[in-house]
């Protein structure tokens, strides 16, 4: 018998309902400080960093997120040293999301650990479930871009313009499209 709670569930990758009073309580904390840190003067940096650093799950003292950023929870989001994300990056962390060293995000990016059944009975009781992304060092990510649950993307890899990452990237390639392939290596 499973005895995990709703978060627990959503922190083992388990189906869990995101209609759980406790994750709407953490959501609703992690949006208001997503709020208050967009709307914080752009020149407010020391503000904005100790914001993000109350955020997420791990920082460094070196990274820039341009304003505005969205997020589920913060506290599954961990960053390594030299990270920057561009306007408008979006990071459902339902699940951990990690970013190595030298990770540069342009804009209008997603990366979305949830994932709902395709049984419309049961994604429309709230049910989901999520899998951890992971990007390496040294990755640089184009431009509306949208990375997909469960995805690994390997060090030193760009990822062009408008893809759509929907299974692992290895290191030291150059992939675009819709899906997302490699196309040389680097």
């Amino acid at each position: 018998m499973n005895n995990l709670n709703e978060k627990e569930k959503m922190m083992s990758g388990e189906i869990y309902d995101a209609g759980d009073p406790v994750l709407v309580e953490e959501r609703q904390k992690c949006k208001d400080l997503c709020f208050e840190y967009n709307h914080l003067l752009p020149s407010k940096i020391e503000d904005r960093k100790n914001i993000i650093k109350s955020l997420f799950g791990k920082t460094t003292d070196n990274f820039h997120i341009e304003q505005p950023f969205y997020c589920d929870y913060g506290y599954n989001i961990e960053i390594g040293e030299n990270f920057y994300t561009n306007h408008n990056v979006v990071i459902l962390d339902c699940a951990k999301v990690t970013f190595g060293d030298n990770v540069f995000i342009a804009p209008n990016c997603g990366f979305y650990t949830a994932g709902h059944p395709l049984d419309a009975e049961r994604r429309n009781k709230g049910l989901e479930d999520a899998k951890p992304i992971s990007v390496g060092n040294n990755v640089w990510i184009g431009g509306g871009c949208t990375i997909l649950p469960g995805v690994t993307i390997g060090d030193n890899t760009v990822i062009g313009a408008g893809s759509v990452v929907t299974k692992d990237i290895p290191a030291n390639v150059l992939a675009f499209g819709n899906p997302c392939k490699v196309v040389r290596e680097i």
